[in-house]
Formats: structure tokens, sequence, C-alpha cells
């Protein structure tokens, strides 16, 4: 039965890192986000069941399971963390888009589809090119580069993450 409890004590721990740090990596996403108040209150569940985890681990030093079920634990959640993320889409991406041929066409298509984009003149290697600026909410974000590529599969496209600070962006759809 003691050997059973060693391997259960590593599986609790590796499950309550999995869920603190999933939560510190969304929590982190709301701090650069500036959602102080979600990142506070995300911030203090994390800590909370890192501090049982590591609670855990203190009580049985003796046990190199424990470790190994911490590391592995931190690692999944980083996984895990990252995905959630992904799925829930928050926030904004601003996108730069460069079409040597397309650029209008795409900027059309996007407005039909409710997606505002700003027409920038730009300077290429062999002349003039069109530079789309287009700022949305992440989660349109694979919507976006499908219709982007069912135009033009060789146009130039940049993604960082934005925080808006004033003026017009299309509603969420």
């Amino acid at each position: 039965m003691e050997n059973y409890e060693f391997i259960y004590g590593a599986l609790f721990i590796m499950c309550l890192r999995i869920i603190d740090v999933s939560i510190g990596t969304i929590r982190t996403l709301f701090t650069v986000q500036g959602r102080r108040f979600q990142a506070g209150a995300l911030g203090f569940v994390e800590v909370t069941i890192w501090v049982f985890a590591i609670r855990h681990i203190m009580l049985h030093l003796d046990n190199i399971i424990n470790i190994f079920g911490y590391s592995t634990g931190f690692a999944l959640g980083t996984i895990i963390g990252i995905t959630l993320e992904q799925k829930l889409g928050t926030g904004y991406v601003q996108i730069y888009v460069i079409s040597m041929y397309f650029a209008d066409k795409i900027a059309d298509e996007l407005r039909k589809n409710n997606i505002g984009v700003t027409i920038l003149p730009g300077e290429g290697t062999r002349g003039g090119v069109a530079i789309l600026l287009i700022i949305i909410i992440r989660k349109r974000q694979k919507e976006l580069i499908k219709l982007i590529d069912s135009i033009d599969s060789k146009a130039f496209i940049s993604i960082q993450s934005a925080l808006p600070y004033r003026g017009y962006i299309h509603p969420k759809n």
C-alpha cells in the first residue's frame, strides 16, 4: 500500500501543477492585456494551488517521484495553458499582409466579411506594394488567414499581439 501512496502523491502534485501552471499562462496573458482584476484573481488561485503542491513535496522530501510529478505537471501545464489560451482567443492581433498582385481583392473580401482593413503604400525590392493593416479579435485570426490564402496563398503575413488604446474596431462577431 505504501508504494501506491508514493505514486498517488506524485500524481496529486502533477495534477495541481497542471492546474496552477495553466492558470498562470492565462494570467500572464491577462496581465499583458491590462486586465488587472482578472489577472489578480487568477494569480490568487494559482498561488493557492501552488502552495498546496509545494507543501506536499516538503512533507515528503524523501520521495523522488514527487519531484518528477512536479516537473511533469509543470511541462503539461505549460502545454495545456497555451492550448487553452489559443482556444479562448482573448485579445486582439495586428496583422500585416503584403500581396504582390491581390491586395485590393483581399481588402474587398475582408470588408465583405466585416473585417476592417487599412491599405498603406509601401516600397519593396521590386517596387511599390500595398500593405494591408488589420486589427481583429484573436478568435477571427484563423478565419482571416484562410480568407487571405483563398485569394493569394503566397501573400506575406505577419501577426503580432495588439492592445488597442482607443478608436473604432469592428464589433466582436
